[in-house]
């Protein structure tokens, strides 16, 4: 599955465990009821584009320590 700001939150936490970290600092419902990623996002006052990012620095990121830890 391809995550973007159409996803919901929780299927960006199952798809993307280390994402969870983001949703934290930013202080977003990860419930939020199944609505998408961008709809939260422009509720809660944050860029949706600048958040889409956040979360793909934190999958690089897992991804990057992941192979060097093997």
């Amino acid at each position: 599955m391809n995550c973007d700001l159409d996803s919901s939150i929780p299927e960006w936490i199952i798809e993307h465990p280390e994402t969870t970290g983001v949703f934290g600092d930013l202080r977003l419902d990860i419930s939020c009821a199944g609505k998408s990623l961008r709809y939260v996002c422009v509720h809660q006052g944050l860029s949706p584009p600048e958040v889409l990012e956040r979360l793909r620095q934190a999958i690089t990121t897992a991804r990057s320590v992941d192979r060097n830890t093997r």
